[in-house]
């Protein structure tokens, strides 16, 4: 059980840490496929 926790603590601080890199390449994902969704509706007008 120890082993468990000390596993999820060191995924936790990895997660803590890389936070700001996670949130950036998500801002660029959803950017893009709001682009892309975008160009799509305007290009059927």
């Amino acid at each position: 059980m120890q082993l468990v926790m000390s596993g999820y603590r060191g995924l936790s601080l990895l997660v803590n840490i890389n936070f700001d890199r996670l949130f950036v390449a998500g801002t660029i994902v959803v950017g893009l496929l709001a682009g892309a969704f975008l160009g799509s509706a305007l290009a059927g007008l």
